[in-house]
C-alpha cells in the first residue's frame, strides 16, 4: 500500500506556535520523494507519486491559509532531505518565504510552478475590471488598491483554474523526472494532467447553468481572478483589498461594496474556507437580509472524507456551490 504523508500543523497549534516538527516517516518508509507546500499542490503531487509507486508529503493541511502558514526548523530540515519541494510561488506562501529561502540555501531544490503557468498580471486584471466597472459610480475595491499588490506583479492564485493546474501536473512530473532520473514521473504527470482536464470540462459543464447576467462575483479577497478569467465571470468587488488575506478594508471600501451589491442586485457574497468570515458576514448584513454568504474552497482543499478532500473534488465542489447560488 502506498502512503502519502501529510506534514501538517494542527490549526490551533499553528495559531499558538506557528509550526511543529515535521512528522517522521512510518516505520520502514523512506523520506518522501517530494514535498508540496499547499494542499492543492499536495493533492496533485500525491497523485503523481502514487502513480509512480512512491510517496510525497504536504506541509499545509486542510484549513491552513497559504498566506500566513509557517513551519519549524525541523520541517525545514525535512525539505532539505527530499528530492524536490513544489511551491506555488509568486508570493502565495508569504509565511514560508524565509523558510523556503533557508532550505534552498541548505541545498533543497525548490520548484515554483506558478510562474510557468502563464500567470495573470495585476495591471492587466485591474485594467479589465476598470473597463467592466466603467458604468459604476462607486468603487469596487480593486481599482482603489492597485498600489497594494506589494507582494508581486502577478496574481499567485493559479490554483483556481483547473486547466492551468493540469499544466502544472505535467510540469511537476517532468521536474521530478529530471531530479530523480525516473521517467515514470513524466508519464504520471501527463496521466494526472489528463484527469484534471476532464475535471476542467466537468467544472465548465456545471457552471454552464448560470446565465451570463448572473456571472458576477463579490468575494472575501482577491483570489478568484483566474476562476473568473477561465470560466467567464466578472469580479464586482472584494471585501479584503489586495491579493492576500492579512489586509484590512476601511469603511469607505465596505460602503462602496454595499452600493455595488445593491446596484447590481447581487444576492451572494463568497467567502473561503481559510479566512474568518466575520467581515463578509458584516458586509452581507449591511447590504440586506436577502444577501447570503456562501463559503467556497480556495485557500485549501476540504477535510479528509469530504467531497472536496482532493484538488479535483475541491474545484467540482466549488463549481456546484457557485452554480447553486447563482443559477
Amino acid at each position: 500500500m502506498r502512503v502519502r504523508a501529510l506534514l501538517t500543523v494542527p490549526v490551533l497549534a499553528a495559531l499558538a506556535a506557528c509550526g511543529t516538527p515535521a512528522a517522521a516517516p512510518a516505520s520502514g518508509q523512506s523520506d518522501p520523494v517530494a514535498i508540496a507546500t499547499t494542499t492543492q499542490l499536495g493533492s496533485i503531487l500525491g497523485d503523481i507519486t502514487d502513480c509512480a509507486g512512491t510517496s510525497s508529503a504536504t506541509l499545509m493541511g486542510p484549513g491552513d491559509d497559504p498566506h500566513e502558514f509557517s513551519v519549524s526548523s525541523a520541517q525545514v530540515a525535512q525539505l532539505v532531505r527530499t528530492k524536490l519541494v513544489v511551491a506555488s510561488g509568486l508570493g502565495l506562501e508569504q509565511g514560508l518565504e524565509s523558510a523556503l529561502g533557508n532550505a534552498a540555501a541548505d541545498g533543497a531544490t525548490i520548484y515554483e510552478v506558478a510562474p510557468d503557468l502563464d500567470p495573470l498580471a495585476y495591471a492587466d486584471i485591474e485594467a479589465a475590471q476598470a473597463a467592466q466597472h466603467a458604468g459604476h459610480t462607486h468603487a469596487t475595491g480593486s481599482e482603489e488598491h492597485s498600489d497594494e499588490h506589494d507582494h508581486g506583479t502577478y496574481d499567485p492564485h493559479v490554483h483556481m483554474d483547473v486547466g492551468r493546474m493540469a499544466t502544472a501536473a505535467e510540469k511537476i512530473g517532468a521536474r521530478l523526472a529530471a531530479e530523480t532520473g525516473d521517467d515514470r514521473y513524466t508519464s504520471c504527470g501527463a496521466e494526472v494532467a489528463g484527469e484534471l482536464r476532464a475535471t476542467d470540462a466537468e467544472v465548465r459543464q456545471i457552471l454552464s447553468a448560470i446565465p451570463t447576467e448572473k456571472r458576477i462575483l463579490i468575494t472575501d479577497h482577491e483570489a478568484y481572478n483566474y476562476f473568473a478569467d477561465a470560466y467567464g465571470f466578472e469580479i464586482a468587488g472584494v471585501v479584503i483589498p489586495g491579493g492576500s488575506t492579512d489586509a484590512q478594508p476601511n469603511s469607505a471600501d465596505l460602503a462602496g461594496l454595499v452600493e455595488v451589491i445593491r446596484e447590481d442586485g447581487v444576492s451572494v457574497v463568497f467567502s473561503n474556507n481559510t479566512v474568518n468570515p466575520r467581515l463578509v458576514d458584516a458586509l452581507a448584513a449591511e447590504a440586506g437580509t436577502d444577501v447570503q454568504v456562501v463559503q467556497l474552497y480556495e485557500g485549501s482543499v476540504g477535510e479528509p472524507g469530504t467531497d472536496a478532500a482532493t484538488y479535483a473534488g475541491m474545484m467540482l465542489a466549488d463549481a456546484r456551490l457557485v452554480a447553486d447560488a447563482l443559477a
